[in-house]
């Protein structure tokens, strides 16, 4: 009989673990069926894991729906901002930086905030930011008032950003190729959506770009629901309590361990430098080339879709490129790859920016996927959950600190030579490094190991 209790009471812990990483501490004082033998809660708590699951799964995909939509939407729109604001091509140009600035300041403080409050409460209190700044932003009156607003927006973004690969790394240990695909995909497919439909949307609601904008804010609420149904319903989201268990223990084991001195990692250093430069192109896409295009003579509309068609080639790709990365030992190959698509993409947006449009929104499409390949390497670069959240703040903290200067740069340049040659060729210089560097983060090597050595 003492052992049938024993073996219950195990059961009975093991199933307590919440999602904020911690344990029930009242499970521990239920009392254990005398007999030995499975009570009749096991298949409602079996179904209660796995709803939690599902809605952890739709809570990802929704929040990442909600992760660009503020910058590409604002992309289409930005010369009617311009001029509704009475913005001069410099300050276009900082408005556009304003993204990865936000995603500096206020990445770095999420590792410290899911300590606290933990990642679902505080992905929930992204959510809610990005509602709030989106809504306001276009109202509030004046080219300060909207930065205000769009920095709102950006906090919540940012330390959303920085914790999905930690989410997906603790509650989906097994599935960080598949889960970070479809976290990828979501957020491919809700940038191409705003970039897509901004322009229609606008013109249905009477041309006003202030409603255009706006309107996106009813995304972001959906996604709030599903996080407030996450941080009040705190069972473990896992189907099996063995693995439920080996979660609990080695999240115990991490935070037993001191925390790493990431700087030391050469690798945690091309990471960085990696996700800094993919994010300047990218940044650079979803702000300037809708007026690219619309300089060469394209329509707002035909303009907007082609910023949709770049955004878009995400959407398969982000799913099968974590899939396939997690396969190879080394990342180096896919980096190349993508790094010849993003050149002869400016080649051709050089040469002939109008005559072959869709094919450059293409390649250029097939070259911003080296953000979904990013995420894929922090999460393959360290061992351990607190590695990776570690690793995920300084990467991404750093590597936006190194984007800002570069959509205000294109800025100044387009304003003060005339044209976009030379922005075109900033882009195309800055993707060689980007190669470079993207390759020695694609060596297999954890930053555990490097920064102990």
């Amino acid at each position: 009989m003492m052992g049938g209790m024993a073996s219950e009471e195990t059961r009975t812990l093991k199933s307590t673990t919440n999602v904020s990483g911690n344990v029930d501490s009242s499970a521990a004082s239920d009392s254990p069926a005398p007999t030995g033998k499975r009570t009749g809660t096991q298949p409602e708590k079996a179904s209660t894991r796995a709803w939690t699951t599902r809605l952890l799964v739709l809570g990802i995909v929704l929040a990442a729906l909600n992760l660009r939509p503020a910058i590409t939407s604002l992309g289409a729109l930005l010369e009617e901002v311009r001029d509704g604001l009475g913005m001069s091509g410099s300050v276009a140009g900082l408005l556009t930086s304003v993204p990865p600035l936000c995603f500096a300041v206020f990445g770095v403080m999420a590792p410290r905030l899911a300590r606290r409050f933990g990642p679902p409460a505080v992905v929930c209190a992204g959510m809610v930011l990005i509602t709030a700044g989106l809504l306001i932003r276009p109202y509030i009156g004046g080219t300060t008032g909207f930065l205000v607003g769009s920095a709102l927006a950006l906090m919540g973004i940012a330390v959303s950003n920085v914790l999905m690969p930690v989410i997906v790394k603790r509650w989906f240990p097994d599935r960080v190729g598949s889960m970070t695909g479809l976290y990828s995909m979501g957020l491919a497919l809700g940038t191409a959506s705003a970039a897509a439909v901004t322009v229609p949307i606008t013109d249905a609601l009477g041309g006003s770009w202030r409603s255009g904008l706006a309107v996106w804010a009813a995304l972001a609420a959906a996604a709030v629901l599903p996080w407030i149904a996450l941080v009040r319903h705190r069972e473990v989201p896992s189907g099996a309590e063995a693995a439920g268990e080996r979660r609990s223990r080695a999240r115990d084991a991490e935070q037993a361990q001191p925390v790493l001195r990431i700087t030391r990692s050469r690798t945690a250093w091309a990471l960085a430098v990696f996700f800094g430069l993919q994010a300047t192109a990218a940044y650079i896409t979803m702000g300037w080339m809708a007026q690219i295009f619309r300089d060469a003579g394209v329509s707002a509309g035909t303009a907007g879709l082609l910023l949709a068609v770049t955004m878009v080639m995400g959407v398969p790709l982000a799913f099968v490129i974590p899939r396939v990365a997690t396969r190879l030992p080394r990342q180096g190959p896919i980096v190349i790859a993508l790094g010849v698509c993003g050149l002869a993409g400016y080649a051709g947006l050089y040469l002939a920016p109008a005559g072959g449009a869709w094919a450059w929104a293409v390649l250029l499409g097939i070259a911003n996927c080296s953000f979904p390949l990013a995420l894929t390497m922090v999460g393959m670069r360290a061992r351990t959950g607190a590695g990776v959240a570690q690793l995920s703040a300084f990467a991404q903290s750093t590597g936006y600190l190194i984007s800002i200067p570069g959509p205000l740069l294109v800025g100044v340049l387009y304003q003060h030579s005339g044209g976009w040659g030379l922005p075109i060729a900033l882009m195309a210089g800055l993707m060689v490094p980007q190669m470079v560097v993207g390759v020695l983060a694609g060596r297999n090597r954890t930053v555990e190991d490097e920064a102990a050595r």
